[in-house]
């Protein structure tokens, strides 16, 4: 039983598509070697900022002889019949069985070598991959979510030759592009694939990445007797941002905490993918943030600290700007402008939207023994923070903002 490994390496891909591609990539693999009849014992995928890789365990040398046996017409069927069934099966008709009246076709195959069956079933995988967006380069017709610069191919500790687009396979892959050796290197088999990346700074699996993460960024928070605030969505995402993740922490301006902690958190995450920290002695959040570099750097990260610091106090400065700008504005004014927001062709603006809500809850409130008064207040203002400025730059704090 042999071993296969595919490495598809490129451009950086999007982290919020890796994980997606890695499923496609088990999928699509999955159902071309069910389809030549081939049997594994593990398929495992991964995905990455610059590579995806699939490794099959367990699989046989060649695909197993077949023999199919054909239904055809009765025996006293008409000529034609007869005839068309031997052109479909390639046989004579002494070739065919007969079993109560009815014409059988037995069809044998010999199998064949599964290293012949790889190139079709790796460019058929890279030409029908369903990326949500891809591009093409050059003056080749391929489309890869990003330039498809290498591809290793190796069954059994061999190299499969074939070409795709002009791309050879071979068993060259590279490390990190700015910490690694600066030049490919060959493979022999996944172990010794993931080992040689690994020792060029390069965590093939995205569970390794996010574990590193999120260790050392609780680390250099404790440091600094400091706590990281959990976010599985962000450490998803930063995951895929980086081959050799290195957390560091970084100071902010305190005054920034004036803001609501939703708007710091959110600036944070969405803008910079940065983590944010907490006090544990104290209530909310501390004036200090985790950025998750791709890079060792020398100084210990000072120099990178300090530089997404001023990016953050720049995107900070917008929202404190919004904020204090929506301060003086206030609900009547934000929902005087729904009226000129269309909420759909056929059923008007949003204020009016609002206007069917609060008369809603005005009716529904008795039912549940809530006051009417306050249920149609509160259903009156609850679109209301649509339309502020807070909102317009961070939507994802609608009704969070208004509260």
């Amino acid at each position: 039983m042999a071993q296969l490994l595919i490495e598809l390496f490129s451009e950086e891909i999007p982290a919020r598509m890796q994980g997606g591609a890695a499923r496609d990539l088990e999928r699509m693999a999955a159902e071309r070697l069910k389809a030549a009849g081939l049997t594994y014992d593990a398929l495992t995928t991964y995905a990455g900022p610059r590579r995806l890789t699939l490794v099959v365990e367990g699989l046989p040398a060649a695909t197993p002889d077949r023999e199919e046996e054909v239904k055809g017409p009765r025996a006293n069927a008409p000529e034609q019949a007869l005839e068309g069934f031997l052109r479909k099966t390639g046989l004579t008709k002494g070739e065919l069985v007969e079993r109560d009246g009815v014409f059988f076709a037995v069809l044998s195959s010999k199998g064949q070598p599964t290293a012949a069956l790889i190139p079709d079933m790796v460019d058929q995988i890279v030409r029908g991959f369903p990326w949500p967006k891809s591009m093409r380069w050059g003056s080749g017709t391929l489309r890869w979510v990003r330039p498809l610069k290498r591809i290793v191919a190796l069954f059994d500790g061999h190299v499969v030759p074939f070409e795709i687009d002009g791309i050879a396979s071979g068993e060259l892959t590279e490390g990190h592009r700015f910490l690694g050796c600066g030049r490919p290197f060959a493979v022999k088999d996944f172990a010794d694939y993931r080992a040689k990346l690994e020792s060029d700074f390069v965590l093939l699996d995205a569970a390794d990445r996010r574990l590193k993460i999120l260790e050392a960024a609780q680390k250099v928070c404790a440091d600094r007797g400091l706590a990281l605030v959990d976010d599985d969505g962000l450490l998803e995402e930063v995951a895929g941002l980086a081959e050799w993740p290195t957390p560091i922490l970084g100071d902010m301006d305190p005054a920034f905490l004036s803001l609501p902690p939703e708007v710091v958190r959110l600036s944070m995450k969405v803008h910079q993918k940065y983590f944010a920290v907490r006090d544990p002695a104290k209530h909310g959040l501390a004036p200090h943030f985790v950025v998750v570099a791709n890079v060792e750097a020398t100084d210990g990260g000072k120099a990178l600290a300090a530089g997404n610091s001023r990016v953050l106090s720049a995107r900070l400065d917008d929202a404190r700007f919004f904020w204090d700008e929506d301060l003086k504005t206030g609900f009547e004014v934000w929902a005087k402008k729904l009226e000129g927001v269309t909420f759909h062709a056929k059923l008007g603006t949003l204020a009016e939207r609002v206007e069917r809500i609060a008369a809603l809850a005005r009716e529904i409130a008795p039912l549940v023994g809530a006051d009417p008064g306050e249920a149609f207040e509160a259903a009156r203002l609850a679109k209301a923070d649509l339309s502020s400025a807070m909102v317009g730059e961070f939507p994802e704090l609608q009704g969070v903002m208004g509260g």
